[in-house]
């Protein structure tokens, strides 16, 4: 495949960027996008040029480090994150636009790198439960109606990767904060700070500089993890209960 980059290169969080366009030719269909930007950075080295930053670590959408807004779509035409897309989803001679994640709370570090320390802010204000395990308890001391573990192992999927944020014409972060509320809140062990959690954590939230959400659903198209929107239901209920209590 031979196919034509244009990809946003900007040296720092304060320098002025521009879309760079590179061609690359003898792509493999089965690179995944990730390995085909390391031959564009490996031919980039070998001219003495500097190659382009892009975020990754596990390459086996397990992490979330890998987010990139290809073509206009956050991870890409397909619904999986970007270290498994693969060349395939696209075309011989095909033009692909690749930029970061676009968002005044992920300001970009270089190139296609952003900063999205905001997420593990929100996390840090939700705190600990204060409920004491005490030694490791009989393996089914505390029941958990299965609607209820289903739905945490459902919300606990999201890996913070940021699409969700990418996608929304507001940048709002709120299928993410519902994700890491609804995972908490539907736990025995989650109730002590229920309350006081999603107060804090919605305040960080708004905070970091996200907006809000409107509804339109795109975060939840965009999820690699198919997080559902009802999440954002879920954190509006609790949030409501909250500010109802006075907190």
């Amino acid at each position: 495949m031979n196919l034509t980059l244009k990809i946003w290169r900007q040296a720092g969080p304060r320098a002025k960027g521009e879309m760079v366009t590179y061609p690359v030719t003898d792509i493999s269909p089965d690179m995944s996008f990730l390995e085909m930007l390391d031959v564009l950075n490996e031919q980039l080295n070998a001219r003495g040029e500097e190659p382009i930053a892009f975020d990754s670590d596990c390459r086996e959408g397990i992490c979330g480090m890998c987010g990139l807004m290809i073509s206009g779509k956050a991870h890409g035409p397909e619904v999986t994150t970007t270290c498994q897309l693969h060349m395939r989803s696209f075309h011989d001679g095909d033009v692909i636009t690749v930029e970061p994640w676009r968002a005044d709370a992920f300001p970009v570090i270089k190139d296609l790198v952003v900063d999205r320390e905001a997420f593990d802010r929100i996390i840090q204000a939700g705190g600990f439960i204060s409920a004491n395990t005490g030694a490791a308890p009989e393996a089914h001391s505390v029941p958990v109606p299965k609607p209820q573990a289903d739905r945490a192992f459902m919300a606990a999927a999201c890996i913070g990767c940021g699409a969700c944020v990418a996608a929304c014409p507001n940048a709002s972060g709120m299928l993410f904060l519902g994700a890491k509320v609804t995972h908490l809140g539907e736990l025995p062990q989650g109730q002590p700070e229920r309350d006081a959690r999603v107060v804090a954590m919605v305040d960080q939230h708004d905070h970091e500089g996200f907006g809000g959400c409107t509804n339109i659903g795109e975060c939840s198209r965009a999820c690699p993890k198919e997080i559902p929107q009802d999440v954002i239901n879920q954190l509006n209920l609790d949030l409501r209960h909250a500010l109802s209590r006075g907190l």
